[in-house]
């Protein structure tokens, strides 16, 4: 049986929906995985979303409930940063997965995480460490992409997003930054990084 990726993420702008997607290719490229994309419930009422000039939600990408969780392998979340920590929608979300907590179904599975900040100090590395905390409460394995993707994570020459925590990117203090190749190449190295120990764990 193919191992099933999640790709669980929240997007205002699209950023991570697009980081999203490239970790889809990543994973993709990984045989005998099978990867599906999602989105969590939108919190907030469409009036306040058209004053915050944000993207459509993906109509290709299905909205999740949390008892679906349980039928993957392996789940990325993605979620932009908000002071420092995943925006609510995707925190509202966890919220609802008590009843997956109590029952120990996410206990055991891989997770890993993936990003967007508006600026430089906004809170990418901060992000990623408070969001262990949920997957902790839940006995899921946190698979850190490290330093896998070689020296470029080292380079000094261009502004990127993105730590050994997870894929990330910038947005721009106005939302008008796109992710760049550098961003989306790690992105993509993520997805087929996490989709390898994935299954290698499901082997186990």
């Amino acid at each position: 049986m193919a191992t099933k990726i999640y790709i669980v993420y929240y997007s205002t702008w699209g950023h991570v929906a697009t980081l999203a997607e490239e970790m889809k290719k990543g994973a993709d490229s990984v045989p005998a995985v099978e990867v599906t994309i999602w989105r969590v419930p939108e919190t907030l009422p469409q009036e306040v979303l058209g004053k915050m000039h944000a993207a459509p939600g993906r109509e290709d990408h299905p909205v999740i409930t949390a008892g679906q969780l349980a039928e993957a392998d392996g789940i990325l979340f993605g979620f932009p940063t908000r002071f420092g920590m995943m925006a609510a929608q995707m925190k509202a979300f966890f919220d609802t997965t008590g009843g997956l907590w109590q029952s120990g179904a996410l206990a055991g599975k891989p997770a890993g995480v993936f990003f967007a900040t508006g600026t430089q100090g906004g809170g990418q590395e901060t992000t990623a460490l408070t969001a262990v905390t949920q997957l902790t409460h839940h006995g899921m394995l946190f698979v850190p992409v490290g330093y896998t993707h070689g020296a470029g994570m080292f380079a000094m020459d261009e502004v990127k997003g993105g730590s050994p925590y997870g894929a990330g990117t910038f947005a721009g203090a106005d939302g008008s930054r796109v992710p760049s190749d550098v961003e989306l190449a790690l992105a993509a190295h993520q997805g087929k990084y996490f989709a390898g120990i994935a299954k290698k764990l499901k082997v186990v």
